[in-house]
């Protein structure tokens, strides 16, 4: 895999210069200053805690296989005692929050960060939440409805690893799913004896800092790892373009409907056979 370190930095752009030169082109970047002044400067542990703390929230396990594309939490907590839970000294952390609609328990939030005027659309009032303790990793994968986000970072470090969906014929993507089967360990030592085709694939490495907002265009694929405790809100748009809009309705109903179904009816064996013949059909092609 070819790790591609540029990529375009801007400060504060207009909602004119945003869509003319990334959303309609549809071409990633990392957007600096849409925190500034807003209440989101201030966001940290003990400011979501005050706010959320006593929300039962859906915990995810890495530790636990997920076989599907979209799934559901492995346990329930206290939002407090999540945020307890990722910040203890773990070598690597297997405690997430994913897609976690914080602002809906919480109206001061929606006020600190509302949707940045650049994105705004029908999808305004919905910023899902993710967190994440130190190297908290999460699986290669592309949004399930090609929405376009907008990914803004706080507290702590985030590394990325954004791979344009011209690749997915290389990423070893099971039928029916929307991530891929590969181990992309900590990015730098991905094992090439065992994922070949992974070679003809080119990708953004990127480190995110607080306040840091990540434009992320329909259907990339996106690898992440909290290198320390930290958390991101995303707001998004809907997919731009015919072939978009289509494919993630196709993922939304037939294909992940589908998938459940098998997955129901035939348990490991449908795993198994899907991703034997997804390694298969990947090596196929080098």
């Amino acid at each position: 895999m070819e790790l591609i370190k540029e990529i375009d930095v801007i400060e504060s752009p207009s909602k004119e210069y945003f869509l003319k030169n990334y959303f309609y082109p549809q071409k990633p970047c990392i957007i600096k200053g849409l925190i500034k002044n807003t209440g989101a400067e201030k966001w940290d542990f003990e400011y979501m805690k005050k706010e959320l703390g006593n929300v039962i929230v859906n915990v995810f396990d890495n530790q636990i296989q997920k076989d599907a594309a979209y799934v559901q939490g492995d346990k329930k907590m206290k939002f407090s005692e999540f945020l307890d839970e990722i910040q203890k000294p773990y070598d690597v952390c297997p405690y997430r929050l994913f897609l976690f609609n914080g602002f809906k328990h919480s109206e001061q939030l929606r006020k600190d960060f509302p949707c940045p005027d650049i994105f705004k659309g029908i999808l305004d009032d919905v910023g899902f939440m993710f967190f994440g303790g130190k190297n908290t990793v999460v699986r290669m994968h592309f949004d399930i409805d090609m929405s376009a986000v907008l990914h803004t970072h706080f507290f702590g470090r985030k590394r990325v690893l954004l791979v344009p969906y011209e690749y997915s014929k290389f990423m070893y993507k099971p039928s029916l799913n929307t991530y891929s089967i590969a181990d992309f360990g900590f990015i730098d030592n991905i094992d090439y004896n065992k994922y070949p085709a992974l070679k003809k694939v080119k990708g953004y490495d990127i480190y995110l800092e607080h306040g840091d907002s990540l434009f992320m265009p329909c259907g990339y694929w996106h690898y992440m790892i909290y290198l320390e405790p930290s958390f991101s809100v995303a707001y998004r748009k809907f997919p731009y373009g015919l072939s978009n809009m289509i494919n993630g309705a196709l993922n939304l109903t037939t294909r992940l409907w589908t998938d459940k179904l098998l997955t129901k009816a035939l348990g490991k064996k449908w795993s198994n056979w899907k991703y034997q013949r997804t390694i298969e059909k990947t090596n196929a092609l080098i």
